[in-house]
Formats: C-alpha cells, sequence, structure tokens
C-alpha cells in the first residue's frame, strides 16, 4: 500500500522559512514526477512545485509563479522522500500543504494527474 506522509509544517513569522518532507513508502517514485500542492481556507487546492526524473540523474523542476525563486523541490532517491523549501515566507503562504505522486500522465500542473496524496500539513505565516 502507497503512503505519502508530509511533516515540517508549522507557524513561521513573515520572512521566515519551513522545510516540508514528504516520505513515501509502499513503492519507489524515482523515475516519476512528485509534486506539492497547497489549498488555503475557502480556496481551490492549487499547484506549488514538481519534481520530474528526465534520465540518468537529471531532474526537472517547475513551480508556480506565486512561489518561483522562494520555494525549492528537491528530493532523496535513497530516503524515497521529496522536500519543499521554503523561504521568504508571506502570509499568503498559509495554507495546507499537500504532497502528490507519482505522476503516471496527465499535466504536471492538475491535481488529477497524481496517483496518491499525503494528509497535509498545516503551514501558517504570521505577518
Amino acid at each position: 500500500q502507497v503512503q505519502l506522509v508530509e511533516s515540517g509544517g508549522g507557524l513561521v513569522q513573515a520572512g521566515g522559512s519551513l522545510r516540508l518532507s514528504c516520505a513515501a513508502s509502499g513503492r519507489t517514485f524515482s523515475s516519476h514526477g512528485m509534486g506539492w500542492f497547497r489549498q488555503a481556507p475557502g480556496k481551490e487546492r492549487e499547484f506549488v512545485a514538481a519534481i520530474e526524473w528526465s534520465g540518468g540523474n537529471t531532474y526537472y523542476t517547475y513551480y508556480s509563479n506565486s512561489v518561483k525563486g522562494r520555494f525549492t523541490i528537491s528530493r532523496d532517491n535513497a530516503k524515497n522522500t521529496v522536500y519543499l523549501q521554503m523561504n521568504s515566507l508571506k502570509p499568503e503562504d498559509t495554507a495546507v500543504y499537500y504532497c502528490a505522486g507519482p505522476r503516471t500522465s496527465g499535466s504536471r500542473y492538475a491535481k488529477n494527474s497524481y496517483d496518491y496524496w499525503g494528509q497535509g500539513t498545516q503551514v501558517t505565516v504570521s505577518s
């Protein structure tokens, strides 16, 4: 059974940093795309970042315009874990953050392209 478990959320002041982790179990995702999404109260779940294998040891990363330059997605295949380093956090980054994967078809930006989801971790940024 595949499980994705997020951790690392919390309360931080604006300008601060957090690192989210997503530990996968049940199968190896090293050759598949993984993503992070977020959902703020009253809003749709939205794409944040994705990391995809392009062959060998090369991975490409993709970001939403709202987090580009502040967030970094990475992965450690030995640990079957994906990370989201979040710097220069803003109050508008407040949301529940979800790990998703693997992406086996469809757009990397679309929720329904991902087969499994974690339970989410709350990130709250105070002003």
